[in-house]
């Protein structure tokens, strides 16, 4: 680990194309995806606010939970979309039923969901988001936040992805 790590640094003043072209391509590999689908990124904070600025605006809501990871909100708010935080349930997971009424009552482009939750660590059932992608409206994206996929026991979303629902997963 020292000599790649010696290695990779006497390269560090150049740009790391091949190094994240070969990323992709591993990643991609991987989860069953082309690479196309793969967007590489220094940590998920750009990736969510790209999305939120992609899919929200003045006329578009942000729908997150909360308590919840309060980066999309704050991206939503500064491009004046409007945000619907909704309570988690009792269990600590997301309440999707009442992000997805909440829709009724605004434009909504973007459903952020965090799974587990940051920062209650709750997790909501799989089932449930495949329910909330079934049933948003069409003109919508599910952004699915799995920093910390890997500390539960539900499955990581990329499936979801090749079924070319209207989801991008962060991880």
């Amino acid at each position: 680990a020292l000599e790649a790590l010696a290695d990779v640094a006497r390269r560090g003043n150049r740009y790391q194309y091949p190094e994240t072209d070969a990323l992709v391509e591993a990643s991609a590999k991987l989860e069953g995806l082309k690479p196309e689908h793969f967007s590489v990124y220094p940590g998920s904070s750009l990736a969510l606010h790209h999305a939120v600025i992609a899919f929200t605006g003045p006329k578009r809501a942000l729908v997150t939970a909360e308590p919840g990871y309060e980066a999309a909100a704050r991206a939503a708010e500064f491009i004046g979309a409007k945000v619907v935080r909704v309570p988690l349930r009792r269990d600590g997971a997301h309440d999707l039923p009442a992000m997805l009424a909440a829709a009724t009552s605004a434009s909504v482009g973007l459903f952020y969901v965090c799974n587990p939750n940051n920062p209650t660590g709750t997790v909501t059932p799989r089932a449930e988001i495949e329910s909330l992608i079934a049933k948003k409206p069409s003109d919508s994206v599910v952004l699915l936040d799995e920093a910390y996929i890997h500390f539960c026991d539900e499955p990581p979303a990329a499936d979801l992805i090749r079924a070319a629902k209207d989801v991008v997963v962060l991880r």
